[in-house]
């Protein structure tokens, strides 16, 4: 531990690396700044928002809250299996799909990955606009563009102060949440909301894919938060740690958007942020929840600029072999990404909530084939035995494009088709289910499954051990996947 913490003390502000193996040497870091980071990440208002749509779209009290949670539990697990990669890999989450999808073929993935990434960027910018708004006494879209500026600021500086961060935020969402919560018990009679027991297969399914495909999202980039952990860390307490912050995080915050909701009498859409405020009165107590509104949206948008900038070097890297990355070109990453997802909140944030939703659940569909078929060729097929150095080389063990993967991530997203209910499409078996939405049930077993025993027959050769590249102390650089020379 003392060795960790010698680490950390060495390490310079302002990350040096990008999408490159974490050397041992720099390994440093503790697993309860994966629960801390994590419960940051969820303690905050979009989560609440989230956890509100359950029972604004239909649902009641009750049921919401037990589907809610039976959704976080899935889709927890599913997140911390990948989050136990990062010490084992020291590699971002996304270079890892090159394993299943060929070195030019991750990009596959990994574009939607970076349309996710600018779709919850600028979700979380609007409500973080709100926040600041009222806290400035200026617009939203002044807000916005404040809350914006920040974002780029911490993105740049990179991992450590993503943690600290976290920590920080962590420590001011639970003092939120708890004084929130004792304003809501003392303004309603939470006994009897739970007394009121309509259950509703559509509605309860929907609260379990909203709470799954909140825990799910964070799957394609949960392990650039672990990859700096040293390699002997144990992969049962990785997963606890990150699984376990994100989980009490999500549901704690849901659970206060389901009350929040059931006691507004149609008044929390369109005014969230100003609702779950007036909870508390006005003044000083109200300036101060604004502030942890906006702070607490500070540590997932840094997560999802900074998941951005990593895909797009991902990406090419890929195609180029070798990417140098100096601080100048972060920078302008960085800003390019920002500046992409704040306009879209610009113009979208008088239409929040219902596009919201409509976003987080088609998101499904694209991500739960990726996250099934990398977790199973990780754990059940290669069993961690990759090869580092060769995710560099499109020539090598991996080739350019793996066909195998491609056709099954292509056949998990297109069998969803018929089950998917949004407002961007909906598939003809919906009606007959109830308008149940099952489609992301359907992308996590059948292309699990397929792949499963695909592989098991036509997978190429694996090494028989995890191979690492080789580090012989030199000089940090920012040479994608190169080994260490």
């Amino acid at each position: 531990m003392a060795a960790n913490d010698v680490r950390a003390s060495t390490t310079p502000l302002i990350e040096r690396r990008s999408i490159d193996y974490i050397p041992e040497a720099e390994r440093h870091g503790r697993l309860l700044s994966q629960f801390t980071l994590w419960m940051g990440a969820n303690l905050q208002i979009t989560a609440i928002v989230t956890g509100a749509l359950a029972v604004v779209l239909g649902g009641d009290v009750f049921w919401s809250l037990i589907g809610l949670l039976i959704g976080q539990l899935i889709g927890g697990g599913v997140m911390a299996l990948h989050a136990a990669q990062g010490p084992k890999l020291g590699l971002p989450q996304m270079i890892s799909s090159r394993v299943q999808f060929g070195v030019y073929g991750a990009a596959i993935p990994i574009v939607l990955v970076c349309l996710m990434y600018l779709g919850f960027t600028a979700t979380g910018t609007v409500l973080s606009g709100q926040a600041l708004g009222q806290l400035f006494g200026v617009s939203d879209s002044v807000g916005i563009l404040i809350f914006a500026s920040v974002i780029v600021l911490v993105t740049v500086l990179g991992y450590r102060v993503i943690h600290f961060i976290g920590r920080v935020a962590s420590v001011i969402g639970v003092i939120a949440f708890v004084y929130l919560f004792s304003r809501l018990m003392s303004q309603t009679d939470v006994g009897a909301l739970l007394q009121i027991r309509h259950f509703s297969w559509s509605s309860f399914l929907l609260a379990v894919s909203l709470a799954a495909s909140w825990q799910i999202a964070f799957g394609p980039y949960v392990a650039d938060y672990s990859r700096y952990l040293p390699s002997k860390t144990s992969s049962l307490k990785t997963f606890l740690a990150a699984g376990a912050g994100s989980v009490i995080g999500a549901q704690v915050a849901m659970v206060l958007g389901v009350f929040a909701a059931a006691m507004s009498n149609g008044q929390f859409a369109g005014h969230e942020v100003a609702y779950i405020v007036g909870l508390s009165g006005t003044g000083a107590t109200a300036a101060l929840l604004y502030f942890s509104i906006a702070f607490g949206k500070v540590t997932i948008s840094t997560l999802n600029s900074y998941g951005s900038f990593m895909c797009i070097a991902t990406i090419i890297s890929g195609f180029r072999g070798r990417l140098e990355v100096t601080r100048l070109q972060r920078l302008v990453f960085v800003l390019v990404i920002v500046g992409t997802a704040t306009l879209i909140a610009l113009l979208g944030q008088h239409s929040f909530l219902g596009a919201f939703k409509s976003f987080i659940l088609f998101l499904l569909a694209f991500f739960t084939p990726w996250s099934a078929i990398n977790l199973v060729d990780y754990y059940c097929i290669t069993r961690e035995r990759y090869d580092v150095p060769a995710l560099a080389d499109p020539n090598g063990r991996y080739g350019r494009w793996n066909l195998l993967g491609i056709s099954v991530y292509v056949f998990g997203v297109l069998v969803q088709l018929p089950f998917i209910s949004t407002k961007f499409y909906t598939g003809p078996l919906v009606a007959a289910l109830g308008d149940v939405d099952i489609s992301w049930i359907i992308g996590l077993v059948l292309p699990a499954a397929l792949y499963y025993v695909c592989a098991k027959k036509w997978h190429g050769t694996v090494p028989d051990q995890l191979i690492l590249p080789i580090e012989q102390g030199a000089a940090p650089t920012t040479n994608g996947l190169a080994a260490q020379a």
